[in-house]
């Protein structure tokens, strides 16, 4: 779901920006259907996704790595421990980035991540912080899938005005 809706708010305000989805489970697994309902109501049909499974390489090549949990962060900085710097959970990205002002015109993307990094220690990593993490609704009522893909639309648009600022 953060996928899809971060691509859909970069694409409105950067074109189209490279944006994949992976995750920790299995690959080739169908999202489930209450997200595929959530999401058609949001406009986007996830009909056709296949789950992608994590790994070393696909976070190497990231500019930026979101996490929806410490765990997913966590594994991502486990795959490529040099990614630590450009690796957040999106809570805590869209927090530390509100706290740094938008990008800057002239400013590169890598320079607002590190300027978002700030002071940020890889011990974080050991410390449960719940606050930050987007809560996951498989198995729960459609409710909770509701309330987490509105939860999404809000942060990952959030995020997508602190890159890519209209000036």
């Amino acid at each position: 779901m953060a996928a899809s809706l971060f691509s859909g708010q970069a694409a409105a305000r950067a074109g189209r920006p490279g944006v994949a989805s992976a995750g920790l489970g299995d690959a080739g697994i169908p999202a489930p259907d209450e997200v595929v309902e959530v999401m058609l109501r949001r406009g986007v049909d996830l009909t056709s996704h296949r789950s992608t499974t994590l790994t070393a390489p696909m976070v190497a090549a990231a500019d930026l790595v979101i996490g929806m949990s410490l765990r997913h962060v966590q594994e991502a900085v486990l795959l490529e421990p040099v990614a630590w710097e450009r690796t957040f959970r999106l809570k805590e990205i869209v927090r530390r980035g509100e706290f740094i002002g938008p990008r800057l015109p002239g400013q590169d993307a890598a320079a607002w991540i590190r300027a978002a990094q700030g002071d940020r220690e890889r011990t974080a990593l050991a410390h449960v912080s719940p606050g930050d993490d987007v809560a996951d609704p498989f198995g729960g009522p459609y409710a909770g899938y509701e309330a987490t893909a509105d939860e999404l639309d809000d942060l990952t648009g959030r995020l997508a005005a602190l890159l890519w600022p209209s000036y």
